[in-house]
């Protein structure tokens, strides 16, 4: 996995041999002045320098290991004993590409070209680094890590990792960018749904004390039905992700702790698991789908209004508000692998996609999303994961009555005209 390779003598691993022989190099690069070694990059590679770089610093802080250290080979290799098996890894393929951009003056083979196709397809430097700038700011990320519901720490995946991911899905993906799916959303999964609850609260009264004329109800900013306090934690939580059926016994979902656990394979994913399983990296449509730079999220139309398909390579319908969790459910599990069919590789969202996606909705376009009833959106359910304890679907909008978000729960039954719901992909 690692081209670094240890002396026939030596005893460290290939991923402690990476470390230890990199190091050497990041004294003038990382702990110094950094602009003279960027300087002797061709302009271009410029960014991915700083960006490796920084992931590194980043990385060292949120795992406990001095800055002097990464110029001190025989610390460094100390320090990164202590190191999961992951975490070390993921520390020696850091090294390992910072190096060779340095040795080499260009990044190793494909990543450029990833990047490149990312930028072209996606403007994903611009996403990636407005919506990593916007999590520091509301208090998700601190050394761009998180901290999960199993209490290990979770990077941020890295603007390299997406483009590459992007870039070896490049052909699946043709087809879906086409349909407007290209609003890039970072998703900190492995978090407490509390914590991010907490973190919507505090941000709806942080934009009204920015935004004195956002009608906000301060005493009660984001009401949430009882079921979700807790609903991710313990031996046997109420809530499952990624359901194949909405019946308590044969659910077919997994428990948060399950995925962090066995680094279970979201739907869609690249063979190539990422390094960060803590999070979901989705491309969801902006608000103007046929404008890839237009501000927000596309909204969940009413029945009878989902206007004009996306895309000419296979259009797509907007998907209108009007049938049962069940219904869309059914149409997610036949559309997944038929590439005939427009929602092809789409999944439902989740408690904790939905909490982002209102945020950044709202800092972006300052309206709040899935206003329902103001006739042009609608309540949304988020089918991507389920309430085994209670047999209900997660559903969330805005109450323009109570002036406040909700987060409350459906029969997987029900059907209502402006109750619809939202797809992504999970890339």
């Amino acid at each position: 996995m690692f081209p670094f390779r240890s002396s026939p003598e030596s005893s460290a691993t290939p991923a402690e041999a990476g470390v230890h022989r990199t190091s050497e190099i990041l004294n003038e690069a990382i702990l110094a002045s950094s602009s003279s070694i960027r300087d002797s990059l061709p302009k271009e590679h410029h960014v991915h320098f700083e960006t490796l770089r920084q992931e590194i610093i980043d990385f060292a802080q949120a795992h406990g290991i001095p800055r002097d250290t990464l110029s001190k080979p025989d610390a460094l290799r100390e320090a990164a004993k202590k190191l999961s098996i992951p975490d070390l890894k993921r520390l020696a393929t850091l090294l390992e590409r910072f190096e060779y951009l340095l040795v080499h003056k260009e990044p190793r083979e494909g990543v450029s070209e990833a990047l490149e196709h990312a930028e072209r397809l996606y403007h994903l430097k611009e996403q990636y680094t407005s919506q990593v700038e916007f999590l520091e700011e509301v208090g998700i990320l601190e050394n761009r890590a998180i901290i999960g519901i199993d209490g290990k720490i979770y990077s941020v995946p890295t603007l390299e990792q997406i483009a590459s991911r992007l870039f070896e899905r490049r052909e699946t993906l043709k087809t879906k960018h086409n349909q407007g799916f290209t609003k890039l959303l970072l998703v900190p999964f492995g978090m407490s749904l509390d914590v991010l609850i907490e973190t919507l609260k505090q941000f709806l009264l942080k934009h009204k004390k920015d935004n004195p004329s956002f009608d906000l109800d301060t005493n009660d900013p984001f009401y949430t039905w009882s079921e979700y306090q807790g609903a991710d934690m313990g031996d046997s939580p109420k809530l499952v992700y990624h359901p194949q059926s909405f019946t308590e016994e044969w659910h077919g979902g997994k428990t948060k702790m399950e995925i962090l656990k066995t680094n279970y394979k979201l739907p869609k994913l690249t063979p190539t698991q990422t390094s960060s399983p803590g999070w979901t990296i989705h491309l969801l449509q902006p608000s103007d789908p046929s404008d890839s730079d237009s501000l927000g999220f596309a909204p969940i139309p009413p029945q009878g209004q989902g206007g004009t398909p996306q895309g000419d390579l296979t259009p797509r319908p907007p998907l209108e508000a009007g049938q049962s969790p069940i219904e869309y459910l059914s149409l997610l599990q036949v559309s997944k692998d038929n590439e005939d069919s427009p929602y092809s590789q789409e999944s439902g969202m989740t408690p904790e996609d939905w909490i982002i996606a209102f945020m950044i909705h709202l800092s972006e376009t300052g309206k709040p999303l899935d206003n329902w009833k103001n006739n042009t959106e609608s309540y949304s359910y988020l089918t991507g994961a389920f309430f085994r304890s209670s047999v209900s679907v997660p559903g969330a909008f805005w109450g323009r009555s109570n002036r406040h978000a909700i987060l409350r729960v459906d029969d997987p039954r029900g059907q209502v005209g402006e109750f619809g719901v939202r797809f992504s992909v999970i890339v």
